[in-house]
């Protein structure tokens, strides 16, 4: 099984570059519960390329921390693509980075209130000529395990970004 040390290397392979390339990131955090953050700000000298971001957990949160235009999210569901890269767009926006990054999921175990299935997740980046989204299902109710794995893909996808632009 995963750790967060493990997902360490790889927040700091995208700090790096983000870093190298004087680029800036902001970060909305679900179902990771701030672990993508954490495994960017794990890396020194990530003031250089982290502006912030937060972990949504509640429409009231959403709200606070991506200040969007009220109804401007209606239709959209939790754990989808398409909320991911509305989040991440979002989140670019309000903290005018060069890059944006959203998860949103279920973790477990349960059943989530927006009836999501526990081990799904939706992560989305958005960034210069750059927008993809990715749903990882791992079939787990393990909460902890997903969200290693949930933070995993989001990082990966980042990488995947930033090393293509």
């Amino acid at each position: 099984m995963l750790t967060f040390e493990d997902l360490t290397p790889l927040g700091t392979q995208v700090g790096t570059l983000l870093k190298a390339r004087g680029q800036s990131i902001a970060v909305v955090d679900g179902a990771t519960g701030g672990l993508i953050s954490a495994a960017l700000l794990a890396m020194p000298g990530a003031s250089a390329f982290y502006r912030g971001g937060g972990v949504i957990y509640t429409l009231k949160g959403r709200r606070i921390v991506l200040d969007h235009e009220p109804g401007s999210l209606r239709g959209l569901t939790s754990a989808t693509e398409a909320y991911a890269l509305a989040q991440a767009r979002l989140i670019r926006e309000r903290y005018s980075s060069d890059w944006g990054i959203a998860e949103t999921g279920a973790a477990g175990p349960g059943v989530h209130p927006l009836g999501v299935a526990s081990g799904t997740s939706a992560a989305a980046v958005v960034g210069p000529d750059f927008e993809a989204a990715l749903i990882v299902e791992t079939g787990t109710e393990d909460r902890f395990a997903n969200m290693i794995s949930f933070t995993r893909n989001a990082l990966e996808l980042l990488k995947s970004g930033v090393s293509a632009v």
